[in-house]
């Protein structure tokens, strides 16, 4: 349970990409603490936001890698709510990889129009709405290793540094018109990759001849030498979320959070 701030969120309609899970859900059930209502857009919308009062909120099925799926996200919050005051762009996928040969053309193009061109998509979708009223905070969830590209996650490495570019442009464009943009960088996160059988830290695992909790342990201490030791929770970052999109954080735009338990080695 998040501790109520005075955000000022009350009576503010988010959009979340992605919410079926892990960062998105979390997220989303941030900002339902603090009195937003919110749309979820996702392959899967969940049924588990039914316990939040039903005029607040919206599940949205929506193919987010299709070229309208971004625009008929923000069209149907629009049309149930009147208006978009905070995007979240989260939906992304993260396949593990075996190094930079083995990623090939469909390949990049299939992680380039979930990862990045929903984002693309989305935020050209709901601009306009928050310029008309003068205010809007977009929120792009980007990685660690959008800073340190992994070999196993080239891809993705690369999908979530082209975030915090076009995150960083769309500052210096429109926040003069009263439109903020943020980024956050989670570190290893209890997401899917890390809880799914035969995901990411399963690989791992077999290829240092460790358990799972062991290979874990590896991979925060001796791989990536994180300080804090330990995974983050999607709750972390749905903590840096609320912020951002909060009246707290008027001063803030064009801005990075690494929300990655001190990884990275770099000021």
């Amino acid at each position: 349970m998040l501790v109520l701030m005075q955000t000022g969120l009350e009576d503010r309609i988010a959009l979340i990409t992605g919410a079926g899970a892990g960062i998105g859900l979390a997220c989303a059930h941030a900002l339902l603490e603090e009195g937003a209502s919110v749309a979820v857009a996702d392959l899967n919308p969940v049924a588990v936001l039914a316990d939040a009062p039903p005029e607040r909120v919206l599940a949205i099925e929506a193919d987010l890698a299709s070229s309208g799926g971004g625009a008929a996200a923000v069209a149907a919050v629009v049309e149930r709510f009147g208006t978009i005051d905070v995007l979240i762009n989260n939906v992304g996928v993260a396949p593990h990889r075996d190094g930079f040969l083995s990623v090939d053309d469909e390949a990049w193009k299939s992680l380039l129009e979930l990862n990045f061109f929903s984002m693309v998509r989305c935020t050209r979708a709901a601009l306009p709405h928050m310029l008309s009223q003068g205010r809007g905070s977009i929120i792009s969830i980007s990685s660690d290793t959008g800073h340190m590209p992994a070999p196993f996650f080239v891809d993705y490495s690369v999908t979530k540094g082209m975030i915090r570019l076009l995150s960083k442009a769309l500052a210096n464009e429109f926040s003069a018109r009263g439109v903020r943009s943020n980024t956050i960088s989670p570190g290893p996160t209890r997401t899917t990759p890390w809880e799914t059988p035969g995901e990411f830290i399963d690989v791992m695992a077999a290829e240092w001849g460790l358990d799972r909790d062991g290979a874990i342990e590896h991979f925060l201490r001796d791989v990536r030498r994180m300080p804090l030791e330990r995974l983050g929770e999607p709750e972390d970052v749905a903590a840096v979320a609320v912020f951002l999109a909060s009246d707290r954080a008027r001063q803030v735009t064009g801005a990075d959070y690494r929300v990655d338990g001190g990884q990275i080695p770099t000021i």
